[in-house]
């Protein structure tokens, strides 16, 4: 489906620590200076999700597959990025490509990493990331407008729509609002645009190791940010879930969050965030064979759902049976859901539910 959240924030921060602990791999180079990330580096992570397990126990089925987010490490962006400082051009054609953003934020102290401003204040260097973001979009509305002002007084009635939705973010830009805060602005409707600060933002605070259960003042700044922004925000330690993430043993994992104060990796609240801050959700199939996540956007229909699964099944889409999960839990499966009358039969237009559990009828 091409869904994805790119990590982004100022170098030595710890983007390619929770890149790598995210991925359990070395995938991206983490290391004491800037732009140590050149080239963008992709990894799909399972979405952690009880439900699973407990259909798959139901169903009793052979084989447990996860649904996956994916991720994108961005290389670090430096004060002067919308000009071309640093990576600048490099940094802001990768983040137009991604559909979300974790902004990871720098909240601990420590002198052997550097910081590029010199100083450790997460609200101000995450308002230095945005100050580039938005110039960046507001540069390239100003540069294309001519043109676009001309096409919409030309007659063209598309141009002439976007014009009117072009020259309305143009004004908040302008006034130093990034897109996502403007309240007069509809996201659909400029959406095609692709502007940088259209796209969804979760704040990661990264304090140090002992700081993980409890967080620190920089990350409760960070959380007073994000709820006056109306945005998400999670803290956690990238250096301590990069610990976390190589140990193969589930009890060795659990003892060593258990000691740290955790109940479960904090990378599972990340992750989950990333899904719900992209706005999908996940339909479940279950039997003997396997027991399988998928994911949707949160507006998908059923039609859609069958697709995901195989295109024959959405091109000969005839109903899809569907059990929401607590009934199917509760009723002991798909049988007793069934026989409970908790088994519907739905059509074309049924908009999928997070957590339903589905069997599609087609017919090519």
């Amino acid at each position: 489906m091409g869904f994805n959240c790119g990590i982004v924030g100022l170098p030595n921060v710890g983007k390619s620590t929770l890149f790598n602990a995210l991925t359990a791999t070395a995938q991206a180079q983490a290391a004491n200076y800037p732009f140590t990330t050149i080239e963008p580096n992709v990894g799909r992570v399972p979405v952690p999700d009880a439900r699973l397990d407990k259909l798959s126990a139901l169903a009793k089925s052979a084989k447990i597959t996860p649904t996956y987010q994916e991720f994108v490490d961005i290389a670090g962006l430096v004060k002067g990025a919308s000009a071309g400082e640093g990576l600048g051009n490099q940094f802001l054609g990768n983040i137009c490509e991604v559909n979300a953003i974790l902004h990871v934020l720098r909240c601990f102290e420590e002198d052997d990493v550097t910081h590029v401003e010199g100083r450790i204040d997460p609200v101000a260097d995450a308002e230095l990331v945005r100050t580039e973001l938005l110039l960046a979009d507001l540069e390239r509305l100003e540069r294309q407008s001519d043109s676009m002002e001309k096409k919409a007084n030309g007659g063209d009635k598309d141009a002439k729509r976007i014009w009117h939705i072009w020259h309305r973010v143009l004004r908040g830009l302008r006034e130093g609002i990034p897109v996502l805060q403007q309240s007069d602005v509809d996201y659909d409707e400029i959406r095609p645009l692709n502007l940088i600060t259209s796209k969804p933002v979760l704040y990661v605070a990264n304090v140090e190791e002992t700081d993980a259960a409890t967080g620190n003042a920089h990350s409760a700044s960070v959380e007073a940010m994000a709820a006056s922004e109306g945005a998400a925000s999670v803290t956690i330690s990238a250096a301590l879930e990069a610990e976390v993430a190589v140990l193969d043993d589930p009890a060795d994992r659990a003892e060593f969050l258990t000691e740290v104060g955790l109940t479960e990796p904090s990378l599972d609240r990340v992750i989950r965030a990333g899904y719900g801050l992209l706005g999908l959700i996940t339909f479940f199939t279950a039997g003997p064979t396997e027991a399988r996540a998928w994911t949707v956007p949160a507006d998908a229909l059923a039609p859609e759902a069958a697709g995901r699964i195989h295109g024959d099944m959405e091109r000969g889409f005839i109903r899809a049976e569907t059990i929401a999960f607590d009934h199917y839990i509760a009723h002991g499966g798909e049988q007793g859901a069934k026989a409970a009358g908790a088994m519907r039969s739905e059509g074309k237009e049924y908009r999928v539910q997070d957590g339903d559990v589905m069997l599609f009828r087609f017919n090519v």
